[in-house]
């Protein structure tokens, strides 16, 4: 496997899935929203703050890679963007639905516990239970075109070890700090939150749709151009 990202390559292409995914009516996406993807709050670990210009680099050097691509609507006078990362005619690389949610979580968020990946990719695929979310990752690790993850050594006194993505290269414990408590298994409370989380960005994106929906309306009736 010859892909290495940097945080900023991970973040963009950790989010251009997951939009792809959750949102595909906004997918491609345009520099803004792609930014915006970047610096939510919610699901990323690191919380980052990319300015548009620092995201436009990083899709600048993901085109040099192939790993990226501009699209150009008919509908839209603003340049979009989708990823040649995986499951495209582009390029080798394929997930099922269920390797896909853990890749674009351990983009996102970096490492991570069985437990809170099975919690955290719950817009993006179904498991069952934690024992399928270890057998998708025993599975990524044992893939003859990669490995994908790593099983990170247990810290002490965790009762789970966490398993990162091999997509920015070897990966090292010191570089990763575990950001969750003491007990890295996942309390309803927290799953709960992340749930809540989720939705409030989902209103949020429906919010922004009405308001273009309106406005567009609002032209149509008065004869305004676009």
């Amino acid at each position: 496997m010859d892909i290495d990202l940097t945080l900023h390559e991970a973040r963009v292409i950790g989010t251009m899935i997951e939009k792809e995914i959750t949102t595909p009516e906004q997918y491609p996406l345009s520099l803004n929203a792609l930014a915006n993807g970047c610096n939510q709050k919610t699901n990323r670990e690191p919380v980052l703050n990319l300015d548009e210009e620092t995201v436009q680099q990083t899709l600048d050097s993901l085109e040099r890679k192939y790993l990226v691509s501009e699209k150009a609507g008919y509908s839209s006078r603003v340049p979009k963007y989708k990823h040649r990362f995986c499951n495209t005619e582009f390029g080798p690389l394929k997930f099922t639905e269920q390797e896909l949610g853990i890749v674009c979580v351990l983009l996102l968020r970096g490492p991570q516990t069985p437990g809170e990946l099975r919690t955290r990719t719950n817009r993006l695929c179904r498991f069952t239970d934690v024992h399928e979310v270890e057998a998708v990752l025993r599975r990524l690790m044992e893939r003859d075109d990669g490995p994908f993850v790593a099983m990170l050594p247990r810290e002490a006194g965790k009762r789970e070890s966490r398993y990162a993505h091999l997509f920015s290269g070897e990966v090292r414990t010191e570089d990763h700090p575990s950001y969750g408590p003491a007990d890295v298994a996942i309390s309803e409370d927290e799953g709960m939150n992340e749930i809540a989380a989720s939705i409030s960005e989902l209103r949020r994106e429906v919010s922004q749709l009405r308001e273009r929906l309106e406005r567009l309306e609002s032209r149509l009736a008065t004869g305004e151009p676009d």
